[in-house]
């Protein structure tokens, strides 16, 4: 009988089953519309020759005795007609399955994935080239056709935490971003917790334009454009809360690597309300700041080291996987309650040129027990993609109120039929 390879978790995947409950399923949704109706024929073919490039994530996980692992997996993904909700659980605990899918519905081709294998940008690597082999298949393009940012099999499975951990007091910093308690996006949950998703387009040249009027970058003016929109949600009282966005940081641009696993930090951008006079300058200012100071290189290591410090810790490692699943997931959600969302910015998608003609745009969503938002860009199609177990979106309706006060005209879609939506 062939003895199957089996894989630790990378650092930042450790945390992720131990966190998977209720509304927040660490299932994430990437999303391509394209101009023309998808073939599921053509589709299936270029998913089975994709996951050979990409064998890490054709995985299972096991519980071991201290901690979960990956193992290989003969199972093959079956490209099926969206009929689910969507982002529903791809980890159930006692079944091998796969942890992720593919599906499609009229133009869109979506990718669903649990987060112990990949973050966003790891899973886009895997997305565009199933992309370009469909569009390959369908169109008759050269084979020649590769991503822009291709790397070899090795370079996509290597664990970067690993290879770049330095011992530091990481498990120091991970308390730190439970210190505070921010306000909190609320609203009427759905009754069976499943996850409404919101999706705006705006132009991403007008975007770009409004930063550069504001003498800062895209990812500075979403934040600070969100922490004006959950101020103009918040009552009075409310207002004696700080709102405190968390951030993920993609790592591979500081560490210069092409994992297409787990491999990112998180900072929180802190700001009170009580400082805000009605002018956007106000909050952009200290965004800015914040911006800068986090991601400074010694800051950067900080926060590669904190998800490393886990792993490293001996009085951690020893402790059994269940006492371990207690404790992490009380931890988790203590410092939920120092976070109002999370907006991840994936930046411009980079596709071949000799694809680009068949591609509408790219979106993408991350389940959360509150709210999260996902930011990405395709030619001038940017997107914002909110997830959230609440039926209505005040926070995020106001956010894309303020681009529209700014002239810039937003494009909204949602998987339900939320009255607020189609004001």
């Amino acid at each position: 009988m062939e003895r199957k390879n089996w894989y630790k978790l990378d650092n930042a995947a450790k945390i992720v089953p131990s966190t998977a409950r209720g509304a927040n399923t660490r299932v994430f949704r990437l999303t391509c519309e394209l101009k023309e109706k998808v073939e599921k024929d053509m589709l299936q073919i270029a998913l089975d020759e994709t996951i050979d490039e990409f064998p890490f994530f054709n995985c299972v996980l096991h519980r071991g005795i201290f901690w979960y692992y990956l193992e290989d997996s003969d199972l093959r993904p079956v490209v099926e007609l969206e009929h689910t909700p969507a982002c529903m659980p791809l980890y159930i605990p006692g079944h091998k399955n796969l942890l992720y899918r593919v599906n499609y519905f009229d133009k869109r081709i979506n990718l669903e994935m649990f987060h112990v294998l990949a973050d966003g940008t790891g899973a886009f690597m895997f997305f565009k080239t199933l992309i370009i082999r469909y569009l390959q298949l369908k169109h008759s393009l050269s084979e020649d056709i590769k991503p822009v940012d291709e790397f070899s099999v090795e370079e996509k499975n290597v664990d970067a935490f690993t290879d770049n951990y330095s011992k530091q007091k990481g498990l120091k910093q991970l308390k730190e971003m439970s210190s505070v308690k921010a306000y909190q996006v609320s609203g009427e949950l759905d009754e069976n917790l499943l996850p409404h998703l919101l999706e705006g387009t705006v132009s991403s040249s007008k975007f770009l334009e409004l930063a550069h009027q504001h003498n800062t970058t895209v990812g500075v003016l979403c934040v600070a454009i969100y922490i004006k929109a959950a101020i103009l949600s918040m009552n009075r009282g409310q207002k004696k809360r700080h709102v405190v966005v968390s951030v993920p940081v993609n790592l591979r641009q500081f560490y210069h690597s092409g994992t297409a696993r787990n491999f990112f930090g998180v900072i929180n951008i802190d700001y009170d309300p009580a400082n805000y006079d009605g002018n956007l300058a106000t909050i952009i200012e200290p965004v800015d700041k914040a911006f800068k100071e986090k991601l400074s290189a010694e800051n950067i290591e900080k926060t590669m080291n904190s998800y490393s410090a886990l792993e490293h810790n001996l009085a951690v490692k020893v402790v059994p996987l269940p006492i371990k699943d207690f404790t992490i997931g009380r931890f988790d959600a203590a410092a939920k309650k120092g976070v109002t969302t999370s907006m991840s910015n994936i930046g411009r998608i980079k596709m071949p040129k000799e694809v680009e003609e068949y591609i509408d745009r790219f979106s993408a969503f991350m389940t959360a027990s509150s709210q999260q938002v996902t930011v990405c860009s395709f030619g001038d199609k940017m997107t914002f993609g909110e997830a959230s177990p609440f039926k209505t979106h005040r926070v995020m309706l106001n956010f894309f109120r303020c681009l529209s006060e700014q002239g810039i005209e937003v494009e909204l879609g949602s998987n339900d039929y939320d009255e607020e939506v189609s004001e």
